[in-house]
């Protein structure tokens, strides 16, 4: 299993799908997740410290899971079937674990400080290896990110209601 950080969620245009990008963190690749509206929302708070005046459901968990005396102690990233990625979280040691959508593991990881974790066949096959002249695309996006408030993923497309974790539209 390789860790992951979180750099950050964006809409990709022209469909106007967020998305979270991963980054491994002792390597080369990033593992892009196509994600809900109000999913990104989630992390984009959780990202930039924001605590709303009542728990949202993200907080709730955490604060549930905490009092009933469990510890989440892992987020796996741990497959993908046409398109769709899967994650787990797992508790208590490795004796509890829960299957989850990709993007409230990674809220629920970012809110309680939870490594996030990938199999190494799945970078490989889901991965995407930038080369160093694409570094300055990586600094872009981190300026994007610097940039973007939770408030820009409010809403999707017209007419469509998010469905959560998706498989990247087609072109």
């Amino acid at each position: 299993m390789k860790e992951l950080d979180v750099l950050g969620v964006r809409v990709e245009m022209p469909t106007n799908s967020p998305i979270v990008l991963l980054r491994e963190r002792h390597g080369q690749r990033y593992l892009p997740i196509w994600i809900g509206a109000p999913e990104a929302t989630a992390i984009a708070y959780a990202q930039q410290g924001v605590e709303p005046p009542r728990p949202l459901t993200h907080d709730l968990m955490v604060n549930v899971i905490g009092q009933l005396g469990h510890q989440l102690e892992q987020v796996r990233i741990t497959g993908m079937e046409d398109g769709i990625f899967y994650a787990s979280l797992v508790f208590d040691g490795g004796r509890r674990v829960v299957e989850s959508r990709p993007s409230d593991a990674i809220a629920l990881a970012l809110r309680s400080a939870t490594p996030i974790l990938a199999d190494e066949a799945l970078l490989d096959l889901a991965g995407i290896t930038m080369a160093i002249e694409d570094e300055d695309e990586v600094e872009r996006f981190r300026e994007f990110l610097d940039q973007v408030s939770a408030e820009d993923f409010e809403g999707g497309p017209e007419g469509e209601e998010p469905s959560g974790d998706t498989p990247p539209p087609e072109s």
